[in-house]
């Protein structure tokens, strides 16, 4: 037997809880929500990277759906609003496949009964416009972890690729994290600077997660964990579920967005422009300097790491598939779980190794965090309605 067809037959005992995919926001990108113009229930190779047909290939068991909005949407928390609406039209369209999962009894429900647990999680503290209701409200409506920032600062909270801004959480910033305890929802530490993942880590009485991210050591990118914050997983008991985006895994890939994006900016264009005259400079340059190109073993060496330095179990996988152009040879889409646990195996990973990387420990840390909020509610915390402007000023 190959260590492809051990991955597979591993996959069907405890498949992957994948911690991030960004398909809801591609379909409205793409088809305005349009369901039966991207329907799921067949490929979507030429559109998407991720469709019923695949995601049972890769053998995903419980899928995080991503229920994000960009930083800079005028009206953050509606448009948040229509992803969730969008999640949950995709579990009612596609019953026999997909289930509404809010706990980690529901994911195991589910694996019973040989259907992807749909989860969802918050990308950006935006999403609650600085409200701890409306915290409370996307709790109420199935969201289970919220990323504290995305790519920009909120209020509260620093994020790892804008300037500094309060340093870490602020006092409003902890509240968010106390009530996300107290409601049991997952404190979800990609995308907030270093600063901000160790107070977290400080206010936190729950695990924590890293839906999407990488090891800094491996590759110095700002979105990836530095190692002094992988030692402390074990403490908290979260995980940290690795991601495939070739610029935040590959440190050649790293060098050559920057060079990139520094001939854009040169060519008087800001880097994330996409007009015709933009994009005619980006690709002259793609031409002359080839992108390169991450595999399999780039993500198994962020594997191999962060298992040395955190323990096997505290790791996950989170792909970002939907949420980034480009993607590792071999991880080209959801159907590509299988290549990356034959690549561990092959490293020497255990398949007790690789239940807990696939399936257990992501279960284990939603639990525990629903134990968490049990026990604050039981001993009497009460739902918090302090404001930014009382913590803050």
């Amino acid at each position: 037997m190959t260590s492809l067809d051990k991955a597979r037959e591993l996959l069907r005992e405890f498949p992957v809880v994948d911690g991030h995919n960004d398909l809801p926001w591609a379909l409205r990108e793409q088809v305005r929500y349009d369901l039966a113009a991207r329907d799921i229930a067949q490929r979507q190779d030429a559109c998407l990277h991720t469709d019923i047909p695949r995601l049972r290939e890769g053998g995903v068991g419980a899928q995080f759906w991503s229920v994000y909005v960009p930083a800079d949407q005028p009206d953050p928390v509606p448009a948040t609003l229509e992803q969730i609406d969008c999640v949950r039209q995709l579990i009612a369209r596609h019953p026999r496949d997909l289930a509404p999962a809010l706990t980690a009894a529901d994911m195991e429900t589910a694996r019973r009964e040989g259907r992807i647990a749909s989860l969802m999680g918050a990308e950006g503290g935006h999403s609650i416009a600085c409200s701890l209701g409306t915290l409370r409200g996307l709790y109420a409506l199935g969201v289970r972890y919220l990323t504290l920032t995305h790519n920009d600062n909120v209020p509260w909270a620093d994020s790892a690729t804008d300037e500094p801004g309060v340093g870490g959480l602020s006092a409003f910033g902890r509240e968010v994290v106390r009530e996300m305890n107290r409601l049991g929802m997952l404190v979800d530490l990609s995308h907030v600077a270093a600063t901000t993942m160790r107070d977290a880590l400080d206010t936190s009485e729950a695990p924590v997660i890293f839906s999407h991210s990488s090891a800094r050591a491996v590759c110095d990118h700002p979105r990836n964990i530095p190692d002094d914050v992988l030692e402390r997983l074990p403490a908290n008991g979260g995980i940290a579920m690795v991601t495939f985006v070739p610029k935040f895994v590959l440190q050649a890939a790293v060098d050559w967005t920057a060079a990139a994006d520094e001939n854009m900016r040169a060519h008087g264009f800001h880097h994330l422009d996409t007009t015709p005259e933009a994009m005619k400079v980006h690709r002259a340059f793609e031409e002359s300097h080839p992108r390169p190109v991450a595999t399999v073993a780039t993500v198994a060496d962020h594997l191999d790491h962060m298992r040395e330095v955190a323990g096997i179990d505290h790791l996950g996988i989170g792909g970002d598939y939907d949420g980034t152009a480009f993607t590792p040879d071999g991880l080209n889409d959801v159907s590509g779980y299988p290549n990356l646990l034959a690549e561990l195996l092959d490293r020497g990973w255990s398949t007790a190794d690789l239940a807990k990387l696939t399936w257990q420990n992501a279960v284990r840390v939603l639990g525990a965090a629903e134990d968490v909020a049990r026990d604050l509610q039981a001993a009497g915390r009460a739902p918090s309605n302090a404001t930014i402007e009382e913590l803050d000023g």
